[in-house]
């Protein structure tokens, strides 16, 4: 028996329960996701109208394809603490997990990949600590990106928070605090710490999203240039994740990039912008997730 059989006889079943549930909380998503488009449709509609489509279509590949760096940031966080997991298993699980952030409250997305990976055989502590692990990671090279193109007069201020995510990124510091919480929760202790390589990995597929992400700005807004337009959206986002209770930072996002393309655009051009970037984004999240569990399926097949 090989090793992949063998994993894969470890697996429990789905029940009919949980199979329920799981397609119920993608119905939910897939609702608030569509409802984010049709509550902000009028403004949609005239801020596409200035944006052409071989620009439209450019924004939405490099938006795919910011998002396929954050999946494999995730996929290196999750393989350095002992939960490899095959591309297509990990994009499904990752992509439809990422739904749940257009529901209000913060722990839907964690929760979905739980119990998605679960069915892999990853053990619930070791998603979350991945799921939990992503939001530094990202923060910091969001913050480290705005400060490289943005220049340092303007958003000196940032500077305030990399010693602090640097602290929060050295692994012995990221285990010492997973091992403490899991014996808090008095769970078992993960079985295989987080390593330097890993994640260093998993910051440079970060950094590779963020240019991706600015390709995607550039293409609807190619005024302020390419570099100019990674650090707006990378400093948009990192202010709209510090929103949890916001699903996705929606609005927060949208206004901070509104403020930051102040210099470059009028105001009603800056939010049919923003708006067009969101939508972008919403329609990246609804094709990969779609994408990724199709491509799934037909390997469980």
């Amino acid at each position: 028996m090989t090793t992949d059989e063998a994993a894969s006889e470890a697996v429990p079943r789905r029940s009919p329960a949980r199979r329920l549930v799981r397609y119920g909380f993608l119905a939910v998503a897939l609702g608030f996701g569509a409802w984010a488009v049709i509550r902000e449709w009028d403004a949609v509609v005239a801020g596409f109208a200035r944006l052409s489509v071989p620009a439209l279509a450019g924004s939405l590949v490099a938006v795919v394809a910011a998002l396929l760096g954050a999946m494999l940031t995730w996929r290196t966080l999750l393989a350095d603490l002992g939960s490899p997991l095959p591309l297509r298993p990990a994009a499904k699980v990752f992509f439809v997990g990422q739904l749940g952030k257009y529901i209000p409250g913060t722990v839907w997305p964690m929760l979905a990949q739980m119990e998605m990976g679960r069915d892999l055989g990853v053990p619930r502590p070791r998603s979350a600590t991945a799921f939990f692990l992503m939001m530094p990671v990202q923060l910091a090279t969001g913050l480290l990106v705005t400060l490289v193109t943005l220049g340092w007069d303007r958003y000196g201020w940032l500077l305030l928070f990399i010693p602090l995510l640097l602290v929060l990124l050295e692994p012995k510091v990221v285990n010492a605090v997973i091992g403490f919480a899991l014996r808090k929760l008095k769970r078992e202790p993960l079985e295989r710490p987080l390593t330097r390589r890993g994640m260093l990995t998993a910051l440079a597929w970060a950094l590779a999203g963020w240019v991706a992400y600015g390709v995607h700005l550039y293409f609807v807004v190619p005024q302020g240039g390419l570099v100019f337009a990674v650090g707006a959206f990378a400093l948009s986002w990192c202010l709209g994740i510090m929103t949890f209770v916001i699903p996705a930072g929606a609005g927060v996002r949208e206004l901070a990039m509104v403020a930051v393309l102040a210099p470059q655009l009028d105001r009603g051009s800056a939010i049919a912008v923003a708006l067009a970037s969101r939508i972008v984004i919403i329609a990246g999240d609804l094709i990969c997730a779609g994408t990724a569990g199709i491509a799934a399926r037909r390997d469980s097949v």
